[in-house]
């Protein structure tokens, strides 16, 4: 079996689904504490997402990737032995949610994010490594657009009338 296609494939779309689950789960829950926060919602939200992505983007990347690899493996497998290759993306969606219960209430959400964006790979030519490892910006960039927004919240109460408006 050819890993390089699926293996560069499968880092894109950890590195799509690591993003948006940390997004997605700042917007679900912002207060992972059950406090209230100063400023409310929109604050708990930013200073969480990049908390969020900095726990959940490398267990996406180093366990979704190899076990998102070997669901699709067996998932592949047992639809040609069942004779049915149509019923190869449910089994592969089932087994992408049962490796992410290992995770608990949080790993099948991401799991089947990781799943959705392999998926929409699928329909455009594999990417090369080039791509792939460039793919690892979308965390990054994610986690410095959200901590620059709780850098401007934070700025003193000296800085320049015109760009205190502005924010």
């Amino acid at each position: 079996m050819v890993v390089g296609g699926p293996l560069r494939r499968k880092i894109t779309a950890a590195s799509l689904a690591g993003a948006v689950f940390a997004v997605l789960l700042g917007l679900i829950v912002p207060d992972p504490f059950g406090g209230t926060t100063p400023g409310g919602f929109l604050n708990a939200f930013t200073l969480i997402v990049p908390v969020y992505l900095m726990y959940s983007f490398p267990v996406i990347l180093l366990f979704g990737v190899p076990a998102s690899l070997l669901a699709d493996f067996l998932a592949k497998r047992l639809a040609s032995r069942l004779e049915k290759p149509a019923a190869e993306p449910v089994i592969s969606g089932v087994l992408h949610a049962a490796a992410g219960l290992v995770a608990l209430v949080y790993g099948v959400p991401a799991a089947l994010l990781g799943f959705a964006a392999d998926r929409l790979l699928r329909k455009r030519p594999a990417p090369g490594w080039q791509a792939a490892l460039k793919s690892l910006a979308i965390p990054a960039l994610v986690w410095l657009f959200f901590m620059f927004i709780v850098y401007l919240k934070e700025l003193p109460g000296d800085f320049p009338a015109l760009l205190q408006s502005a924010l």
